[in-house]
């Protein structure tokens, strides 16, 4: 079957919309999985949600993204874990943009 991924219920919206305590990683060896992710950035301060992107089959894409409680954990995991080898493959650490706030940025430049 598919893994079902748990985590506590966060009711202030407020705090689900903070991006600045949101951390995007890419590049990851497709052997780590969302426990993997979440066993090498829970270091860096609380997470409440953490997730390694993958196919209809389960496969990984080789990114993933981490939600702190707070932003310090993120700003910290990002300085400290960027460039960082994790599995096989040395990783991408940074912040979260929004893919609309992406695509502003690509047409303003």
């Amino acid at each position: 079957g598919q893994p079902c991924r748990l985590m506590w219920s966060q009711r202030d919206p407020a705090a689900r919309r903070n991006l600045a305590s949101n951390v995007y990683v890419k590049n990851l060896d497709p052997s780590i999985d969302n426990k993997a992710l979440h066993d090498t950035f829970s270091i860096f301060g609380n997470i409440l949600s953490c997730k390694v992107s993958t196919d209809n089959n389960g496969k990984s894409r080789c990114y993933g993204f981490v939600h702190y409680e707070a932003e310090e954990a993120a700003k910290l995991a990002i300085e400290k874990a960027n460039g960082m080898k994790i599995g096989e493959s040395i990783c991408f650490v940074g912040p979260f943009i929004k893919r609309e706030e992406k695509e502003e940025k690509d047409v303003e430049s």
